[in-house]
């Protein structure tokens, strides 16, 4: 074997060494259909292939919820959706007749709750509230409808018309495509409610000045609790074993478990606008990472290199500058809410006792560490990508072969 040779097998052996890893970075899945999904061995049929129990084809209803398989069938996760909406519109249209001025039960799945009374009418404010786990178990339902039809019918026709013709590398599109319009809107929506916030632009102080900060603008609260229900569909999708574990698997299990944490946590105690800042220093770079590994996918080489630069730009200074920046705040900052929501009084909405300074400052330092780590891969692959513009992630195609093979046997 020539010298030459020999860097790019090394070259090669990083590549598929990293991809995984960096890939699990934006957190998603790779889409669910009857084609990439691996069959089931039917009891004793020997190496004979049954039916796959996930197939997106509905088995009716009914069926589909008591096995939970309307999280991978997009009719009928859109039939769970409609169905509260239409007991929601009916309910509109006849209690004004039938029981004027009863509110409708319905709504709470549909429409954030827990209205101050008191609050001005053009400039209202919310609380946090129980009705709150309603509307996320619902846009749960709506986070896999929207992820299963837009992979399956919109994402994966497009990875063939780019001329993909693996399964895996057409998966893998579809993934990152779903990362690269999740995050664009997330982001997009995030950076509107900052500007309506006195943490605009990171302005660390104000994440504990007038604590506790529990009466929300309608945005932000509908916002955290979107993110909170996608990120329970992403969970829930690992948990019921929906997709083909990475190699970088317990580390995601990791990322998605400190995120939950930190939704979940900083929701209760009232720190949504600290999170908002945090979700916000995640998702940007996200759509960077997820766009630059389309193009990989597609083999646009030389724009994925450009991609890659402007990636390791803005992951710099979201995931590590503005994120140590949060951290700093939270040990030095931290001391300047009010001396009377140094306590913890739930009912009053105040828990900021002194070691829950350290319950706030640990997870977001272990989502630094794992920040880092997914850095480090960046810029190796980054520097593969500029050394040999040809470099691609080969990983899909280990696994085509593999699988090629399986079938075979």
């Amino acid at each position: 074997m020539s010298s030459q040779d020999g860097v790019k097998q090394r070259k090669k052996a990083d590549l598929v060494e990293a991809g995984p890893a960096l890939a699990g970075a934006v957190g998603h899945p790779a889409p669910l259909d009857d084609e990439s999904r691996p069959s089931s061995p039917s009891p004793g049929s020997g190496n004979k292939r049954g039916p796959d129990p996930w197939s997106t084809e509905s088995q009716g209803l009914w069926q589909d919820i008591k096995s939970l398989r309307w999280v991978v069938v997009p009719s009928s996760s859109l039939k769970l959706l409609l169905i509260p909406l239409a007991l929601w519109a009916n309910w509109e249209l006849l209690a004004p007749y039938l029981a004027p001025g009863t509110q409708n039960p319905f709504s709470p799945l549909l429409f954030i709750s827990h209205r101050l009374p008191d609050a001005f009418p053009q400039d209202p404010r919310y609380q946090k509230g129980w009705l709150d786990l309603l509307f996320i178990a619902y846009y749960v339902i709506f986070w896999s409808f929207v992820r299963q039809t837009i992979t399956l019918h919109f994402l994966k026709p497009l990875g063939k018309w780019f001329g993909l013709t693996k399964e895996a590398k057409i998966d893998r599109f579809a993934e990152q495509g779903y990362a690269t319009m999740y995050f664009t809107v997330m982001a997009s929506w995030g950076l509107r409610i900052m500007s309506q916030l006195p943490t605009w632009w990171y302005q660390t102080e104000h994440f504990w000045i007038d604590y506790p900060h529990w009466q929300m603008i309608p945005e932000l609260k509908a916002y955290y609790l979107m993110q909170s229900a996608y990120w329970c569909q992403q969970l829930m999708v690992m948990v019921l074993g929906l997709e083909k574990p990475r190699k970088d698997y317990y580390i995601l299990v990791a990322h998605h478990a400190v995120t939950l944490w930190l939704v979940g946590w900083s929701y209760l105690i009232n720190l949504t606008v600290i999170g908002n800042a945090v979700y916000l220093s995640m998702d940007l770079p996200d759509i960077f990472l997820a766009f630059s590994l389309l193009l990989s996918y597609i083999q646009y080489d030389k724009m994925k290199v450009t991609f890659f630069l402007a990636l390791v730009g803005v992951w710099t200074y979201f995931r590590h500058f503005q994120s140590i920046r949060i951290l700093w705040s939270v040990l030095t900052e931290f001391d300047l809410m009010p001396e009377t929501s140094k306590r913890w009084s739930p009912p009053d909405g105040v828990w900021m006792v002194w070691w829950m300074k350290y319950q706030v400052f640990v997870p977001l330092l272990l989502l630094q560490f794992l920040n880092l780590f997914w850095y480090y891969l960046i810029l190796r692959i980054l520097v593969r990508a500029v050394t040999d513009i040809k470099a691609t992630d080969v990983r899909e195609d280990d696994e085509d072969d593999d699988e090629d093979a399986k079938k075979e046997n």
